[in-house]
């Protein structure tokens, strides 16, 4: 039998010949809790229950399990050998009748990679949390089951834990007894779920500091929709809890999604748990939804943080329609629920809570992680080609999240806001507890909005690549516009496609009065559908001749913008006027892409970072324009000059953080940033005297936090060493503080300490997910060339040997975070090439990961060459 994989045609097998009825797990969570067992991982016990007919009586197939010990099967009242069926992954099922059952009584391991149920140990009081997380296909660590979106059931669970303990699952507990053995130990049963798939079935368990809340609604038809709401954190964090603000969100969101789906939440109750080292942001297990604990602040954060949180919140919340209710069949159309509920997110945020400029972070900050996943050669279409798991968990991407939900962006333009929802609410009456492909969503789009959604869907959704779209303008002697024209091109010459846009086209210019004289103001604006390789814009015939021509105002369509010359040459002095901020956001953006496409000289970008970042208004777009410029100095500026553009750098961080308003979101990212970017004598000794206290900048509350930002810079300076860092722990002995302390440990500039960090990487697996994220971090410091640069000819011997030892989430952080993309020189990017060429039969996960990586290093070398040319 094949390992852990499996594969899409064998899912299909599998669904075609089975039906699931239904699911009863059993769980036994004593074990979590206690002194450490000795050699070998830490198990619980799992018993499955799971009733399913076959369509072939007499015929074969398996369920999954990932477990070390498997004690009993039993099939149909006849005992089966653990050791002849089990393989390790899987349970081989001879002879199926057409009604069938299934018990399985296995030993499962806790995890410590945040795959299948997590153990944590807080350091802070040794109380011990568990949770689940189990997407695209960890549910086998858990409990036995067929491990497929498409097979779905209802799953009725009961856990056996402390009696002290909060314990949660994706229905409501039914009833609560006490064990029997007189352990202090009782078992929760919960009500059956509706049918939902393995992946987002959730246990969450520990000394969780809980509250509660409830949302209640009049229905149409007059009856009253009451959801309980919870939400919780571990007890260390509680006094930073804002469960209100939470609750706050999550009852505007319900409001939203009620309002313009017509479909009530089907799932009973809403708790939403923040948990510790968890690996993505967040996961929409119905009635239990998992988020990462970085989202329960321990310090001042800007309101994007707060913005980004409650993005995430109603992401989740659109999951309930958009992938719980209505799933994918397979991974190949996983856009079907992300790609809509990463848009839904940004329309709820936008339509229904204070954060109204939800729509400048979607343009800045979600289409920038699209246009880069768009132009790497491991680009797809949305709806992807995913042949197995492993396709499956490296497709969680910017293409299917942003570049999908832009295109549904740009679907609302085409189509209609009303016909777009209404599509939406048909889908799920017609679809609800089941599941679809890309074909169920075309066709009730086609009924409502009477547009040919299988054109648009050849165009968008099947199609990969980005275009880019540039103005050119042509004026008489007097100054007026008598053609103005869209260019449109494709991406590369390997996705050549060009696709209908429409776009809106915003002429600007310098206002000699109004409230600011000399801003950048529009004066006229045209919407147009761009098609083929040039469109004339007719309706700005005849306008004045403008300052900035921007294509792509307000961001309806989905496409790299340029400029002609005048427009750029006008943003090189008067981007800081331009008036309004989504235009301002956009102009940011295309910039960008113009230094990462080696267009615009690094240098170039930074001094517009220099001369306007500290006038921008949005504190969102300041923070994404601040991490351009980081990349723009560590990785696009050309070697020669590196020293002169961090000093540069340096010096108009701390003017900005000196001239920022004191305690405002501003001046706080403006000192985030400063650490990144100090490396002189006057820089160093600013950012000690505000760790020590014995320098002060008004406004600026030196927390927790910013102490750990602070000493990590210095520590990879080397000017914090291994005693300066216990000593911040002390004050901080916590999970989160232990995380800062690995991390800044690892950053030392040390020959000594950086072949421990990898040695605890590479060689063990002691650590746990968190704390691996933590060392590489430490570890790959840009300013550390030298020293890291044994480094990368060892990266190449060892990662497919991790990749082979190691779960995939732990093998995928660390062939990430270890490349050696920091040398940023020739000699690495044809050590990767030579990788690639030798070892054509690697896993294509482990492949895709290389190419990536190897693709971001080529662009790197681009951009130093086009620094170096502008050197002269």
């Amino acid at each position: 039998m094949p390992g852990e994989n499996l594969t899409r045609d064998e899912a299909r097998e599998r669904a075609r010949l089975l039906s699931v009825d239904a699911y009863d797990v059993a769980l036994d969570l004593r074990s979590a809790v206690g002194a450490d067992p000795g050699p070998g991982p830490r198990t619980f016990r799992s018993t499955t229950t799971v009733r399913f007919r076959c369509a072939e009586p007499g015929a074969a197939s398996f369920a999954d399990l990932v477990a070390p010990e498997v004690v009993a099967v039993r099939l149909n009242g006849r005992e089966l050998d653990p050791a002849a069926v089990f393989d390790g992954s899987r349970i081989a099922l001879e002879e199926l009748a057409g009604e069938n059952e299934l018990v399985v009584d296995a030993r499962c391991a806790y995890s410590r990679t945040g795959e299948g149920l997590h153990r944590f140990v807080d350091p802070e009081d040794g109380e011990v949390y568990l949770y689940t997380q189990y997407e695209p296909a960890d549910a086998r660590r858990v409990f036995a089951n067929f491990e497929q979106p498409d097979l779905k059931a209802p799953f009725t669970f009961s856990v056996t834990a402390p009696e002290s303990w909060i314990v949660l699952s994706n229905g409501t507990a039914a009833g609560v007894e006490p064990s029997g053995d007189g352990d202090g130990a009782a078992t929760t049963r919960f009500t059956p779920t509706l049918p939902i798939s393995t992946y987002i079935t959730a246990v969450v368990a520990g000394p969780y500091h809980y509250e509660s809340d409830r949302y209640r609604r009049t229905q149409p038809d007059g009856s009253v929709l009451e959801v309980p709401l919870g939400a919780l954190c571990r007890k260390g964090l509680a006094k930073h809890f804002d469960a209100d603000d939470i609750f706050t969100i999550t009852k505007q969101g319900l409001d939203f999604f009620h309002d313009h789906f017509d479909y009530p939440y089907p799932f009973g109750k809403y708790d939403q748990a923040f948990v510790p080292e968890y690996n993505i942001g967040a996961m929409e297990n119905p009635g239990c939804v998992t988020f990462r604990e970085e989202f329960v602040f321990r310090g001042k954060v800007t309101q994007a943080s707060y913005e980004h949180r409650a993005t995430v919140i109603l992401h989740e919340m659109a999951h309930m329609w958009f992938g719980d209710l209505v799933t994918m069949e397979w991974w190949d159309d996983l856009w079907l629920k992300e790609s809509f509920a990463d848009f839904m997110g940004a329309f709820a945020l936008v339509g229904s809570t204070r954060f109204t400029d939800g729509w400048i972070t979607f343009a800045n900050r979600r289409k920038s992680w699209a246009y880069r996943a768009d132009q790497l050669p491991s680009t797809h279409p949305v709806t992807a080609d995913i042949q197995d798991l492993e396709d499956a968990k490296l497709n969680f991407d910017g293409i299917t999240y942003a570049k999908g939900a832009s295109v549904l962006k740009q679907l609302v333009a085409y189509a209609g806001q009303d016909a777009f929802l209404e599509g939406a609410r048909r889908y799920f009456k017609r679809h609800a507890y089941g599941n679809t492909r890309l074909t169920d969503l075309l066709s009730v789009l086609t009924e409502t909005s009477g547009r040919d959604m299988a054109a648009w869907s050849r165009a968008w959704l099947e199609t990969a690549g980005v275009n880019v779209l540039t103005p050119q303008a042509v004026y008489d002697a007097e100054g007026h516009i008598t053609e103005l024209a869209v260019r449109q091109e494709a991406g590369s010459d390997s996705h050549p496609s060009l696709r209908p846009h429409r776009v809106a086209v915003g002429l600007y210019r310098k206002d000699a009065a109004g409230e600011r004289p000399g801003a950048l103001v529009r004066y006229a604006r045209a919407e147009v559908d761009v098609d083929g390789p040039r469109t004339v814009v007719t309706e700005l015939t005849g306008a004045e001749r403008p300052d900035l021509i921007l294509v792509n105002d307000e961001d309806l369509t989905y496409a790299k913008v340029r400029f002609d010359e005048a427009s750029l040459e006008t943003l090189r002095e008067h981007l800081g006027d331009l008036s309004d901020p989504l235009a301002r956001a956009l102009c940011w953006s295309a910039l960008w892409n113009l230094t990462r496409d080696g267009l615009m000289p690094a240098r170039d970008y930074l001094a517009l970072v220099e001369r306007f970042a500290g006038a921008e208004s949005d504190i969102g777009v300041l923070q994404m324009v601040q991490a351009w410029a980081l990349s723009a100095f560590h990785h696009y500026s050309a070697p020669e000059r590196r020293a002169e553009a961090g000093s540069g750098i340096a010096e108009s961080a701390l003017r900005e953080l000196r001239l920022a308003a004191p305690g405002s979101g501003h001046q706080l990212a403006w000192a985030r940033f400063f650490a990144q970017v100090a490396s002189a004598d006057g820089s160093l000794r600013m950012l000690r005297g505000l760790l020590d206290g014995t320098a002060r900048i008004d406004g600026l509350e030196v927390d927790q936090e910013l102490r750990w930002t602070f000493l990590a810079a210095l520590a990879a300076l080397g000017e914090a060493d291994e005693k300066a860092i216990a000593a911040e722990l002390s004050r901080d002995d916590t999970a989160s503080g232990k995380r800062h302390q690995v991390r800044s440990l690892a950053a030392r500039p040390s020959a000594e300490v950086k072949a421990e960090a990898w040695a605890t990487v590479v060689d063990t697996d002691r650590l746990s997910n968190a704390l691996v994220e933590a060392t590489i971090a430490g570890f790959d410091q840009p300013d550390q060339r030298e020293l890291l640069a044994p480094y990368a000819p060892r990266y190449f011997e060892v990662i497919e040997r991790i990749w082979q030892e190691r779960s995939i989430e732990i093998a995928m952080a660390i062939v990430r975070g270890l490349f050696p993309a920091t040398q940023g020189d020739a000699t690495t990017l044809a050590a990767a090439d030579a990788w690639l060429t030798g070892h054509p039969e690697a896993p294509s996960a482990l492949r895709r990961l290389v190419l990536e990586a190897r693709d971001d290093l080529a662009r790197t070398l681009r951009g130093q060459e086009c620094d170096a040319r502008a050197a002269g």
